[in-house]
Order: C-alpha cells, then structure tokens, then sequence
C-alpha cells in the first residue's frame, strides 16, 4: 500500500516501538507539527522518518541523501514553547520504505510503501539469552554513565529486537542495517 505522509528525516534511526522526544524549531518542521495538530484523531497524527545518510536535520543544504527505510511515527505529547518551538514525543509504529520525496510544500511529504515484519518463530531460550546478554550489559554500564534503558524488556520477540537494536551503541549505518 502506498501512503503519502510528512517526512521528519533525523540525524538518527528511529525503531517501532521506541519513543522519541524531539525540539522542533525549524519552520518546516514547525509547520509539520501545525498541520498535524490539525488532525482530529489524535491517533491519525503521523509522519515518517527515515536517517540522514549525507547531510544536515538543520539549514538550507538540507539532508543530501535519505536512507529508505524508516518508521511511521506518532505524535503522542505536544508542548508549545513561547518562541514557537515545540517539544515533541513520537512513537515509532511500523517500519516504511521512502520511496520518493516532495520538499515543495510547507514540509517535507514522502511517498512511502509499508515494510511489514515477517512473522517468525523465535525459541524462547533465543529471547532468554538476548535479555540475559542485555542485562550484563546494562548492569556494566550502569556503572559508568547510567541505565541505557530505565524499563522492563518486551515480550515479543519483534518489539525485543527493536528495543535492543534502539539501545546500541552502534554507528548510523549499522543501526540503519539493523
């Protein structure tokens, strides 16, 4: 199925599941989140985002080159500053491939195409491991700079994998590989 939402590209990947909080100051993406206040069904406010694989979030050079694949996110919090900003929560819902962009409107729109997730079986002691792994690691470094994740770890396998993948300390490419 193919969608046309307003694009958000980030200097960063974003995974379904995931919460994001945002600033939002440039007139474009200020202009993203107005049309989206505008949407009654809290629900039906999306958009997409996809990583910035060359480029810049701010300024008028812009993102040079898009990664593809992205996440239909949310708006679940908004808070309007005095200056017109605004702090923003999105949660990310399901992945989306891009696959054109439009920047001649108030905002970025991208023709995108939804990416579902296979359904797989996962054994248990495959997601027992993942979460044993991932509890070593943050008791070791919680010790040097804090919990990576204040929160108790899905159940589901899929949303697992998103979380882990969101937690990472990986470069842009990697984590967009994942």
């Amino acid at each position: 199925m193919v969608d046309t939402l307003p694009m958000f590209p980030l200097n960063t990947v974003l995974f379904p599941g995931v919460s994001v909080p945002l600033t939002v100051f440039e007139d474009r993406y200020r202009a993203l989140v107005h049309h989206l206040l505008r949407v009654e069904d809290p629900a039906a406010r999306l958009f997409g985002t996809v990583g910035i694989r060359e480029g810049y979030e701010v300024g008028d050079h812009g993102a040079q080159s898009l990664y593809r694949v992205g996440v239909r996110m949310q708006l679940t919090e908004v808070e309007a500053n005095p200056d017109g900003t605004f702090e923003i929560v999105a949660v990310g819902q399901e992945r989306i491939q891009l696959d054109r962009l439009e920047t001649s409107g108030p905002f970025p729109a991208g023709h995108v195409t939804e990416r579902p997730d296979p359904e797989t079986e996962v054994p248990e002691q495959i997601l027992e491991r993942a979460r044993a792994a991932f509890t070593a690691y943050r008791a070791a470094l919680s010790d040097i700079r804090g919990d990576p994740y204040a929160g108790a770890l899905p159940r589901d396998p899929t949303y697992l994998s998103w979380t882990l993948a969101a937690v990472a300390p990986l470069p842009m490419p990697e984590r967009q590989s994942l």
